[in-house]
């Protein structure tokens, strides 16, 4: 997964791709063997590529100390280096396009995101190339002969993160969506309020009197699902609740087997159950129906995500809305930010509890 990586500094200012650096010289110079390009004046500086690109770029003041700019200069001319002027002052790159890379197309969260990314993409100048990884999560084929020579950044979803193994270009901007912000590949990363949304979640729970919870979570390794295992158990402390914890596969049919056997087993039924998403949340409707149980007079159910699927069942889903589209515009604002060597907004989008008919008060549980 150390294939891509963010290879920015100092702000997130953009590493020079070589290939761009293009001198115009005379026949005389044609002989003198290859041009000197930013990542022989960094190496000979001392620096980073990225410190190389905001001296340069006459970027640098109040990011890099004047006695650092000046090595910059010197090896430069020492060198003989000399920026393509066209590039720079086009400063978002050559190719003027970004990989969306996305666990899959039929998601419609996901369908959303590239609608945000385009809509930016566009106002910028960009292309969009959008990739989804073949299997949803993991390993997939690199698409690109060269990543540098076709692209002038990425953004990738956090799932599908295995993905970016396989597209070599080792400098290539990267905007980490859904992801860690400690641990993240990339030079920045956009987030939603997933622990705010699964806060809301638990507490109009805890409202309506539930205090035996079945958490019906995503059957994926991810950042993203982790984060809210852990709002859901945080807001639990201290309270007098248990919460048991299935997972399943991100499927309608595949959710219902896990809920009905959860729901069906030995022991107080739980009275809500929180799922990971609306597909999880469609099973469980189901689940309870094949029970002979009611949602929500016997269980409530609640999603996560809004999707259209939401308000397509019937009782129409209680869920977390995710802004998909402005998740998106956010992504590929940031990713302009870092190409033009600024800080991206590092806030986390605002997420908001929309609540239907799938969730009521809590009636209590009985042994099977």
């Amino acid at each position: 997964m150390s294939a891509v990586r963010g290879s920015t500094e100092l702000s997130g200012a953009a590493t020079p791709d070589p290939n761009r650096e293009v001198t115009v010289a005379g026949p005389q110079q044609e002989s003198l063997g290859p041009r000197p390009t930013s990542r022989d004046v960094a190496r000979a500086a001392g620096v980073s590529q990225a410190t190389v690109s905001l001296v340069l770029g006459d970027k640098w003041r109040g990011r890099v100390a004047e006695p650092t700019a000046e090595r910059v200069r010197a090896a430069a001319r020492e060198l003989g280096y000399r920026p393509n002027l066209a590039a720079r002052n086009l400063r978002l790159g050559r190719t003027r396009t970004a990989l969306l890379v996305v666990p899959e197309l039929t998601n419609e969260f996901f369908a959303h995101v590239y609608t945000g990314v385009a809509r930016i993409a566009a106002r910028h100048g960009f292309g969009v190339v959008l990739y989804p990884s073949p299997d949803g999560v993991g390993p997939a084929r690199d698409p690109f002969a060269s990543a540098r020579a076709s692209l002038d950044g990425v953004l990738a979803s956090s799932m599908a993160s295995d993905a970016l193994a396989t597209i070599r270009g080792d400098d290539l901007p990267l905007v980490m969506l859904d992801s860690d912000p400690a641990g993240s590949l990339g030079a920045t990363t956009v987030n939603l309020d997933l622990a705010d949304g699964m806060r809301q979640v638990t507490e109009h729970l805890l409202a309506l009197g539930h205090r035996d919870f079945l958490h019906l979570a995503a059957e994926v390794d991810s950042w993203t699902f982790d984060v809210r295992a852990e709002a859901l158990a945080r807001t639990l402390r201290g309270t007098d609740t248990a919460v048991r914890r299935v997972t399943a596969p991100l499927n309608v049919e595949g959710a219902r087997v896990v809920a009905e056997a959860a729901l069906s087993g030995p022991g107080p039924r739980p009275t809500a159950v929180v799922c990971d998403d609306d597909f999880l949340s469609a099973g469980a409707c189901k689940a309870a129906r094949r029970l002979g149980l009611r949602v929500p007079e016997d269980v409530s159910v609640t999603g996560f995500d809004d999707l259209t699927l939401a308000t397509a069942v019937e009782p129409e889903l209680t869920t977390v809305r995710l802004p998909a589209e402005c998740f998106g515009e956010r992504g590929m604002e940031s990713l302009v930010a870092v190409l033009d060597g600024r800080t991206p907004d590092a806030a986390p989008l605002p997420v908001q509890l929309v609540v239907r008919g799938s969730t009521g008060p809590a009636r209590s549980g009985h042994a099977h």
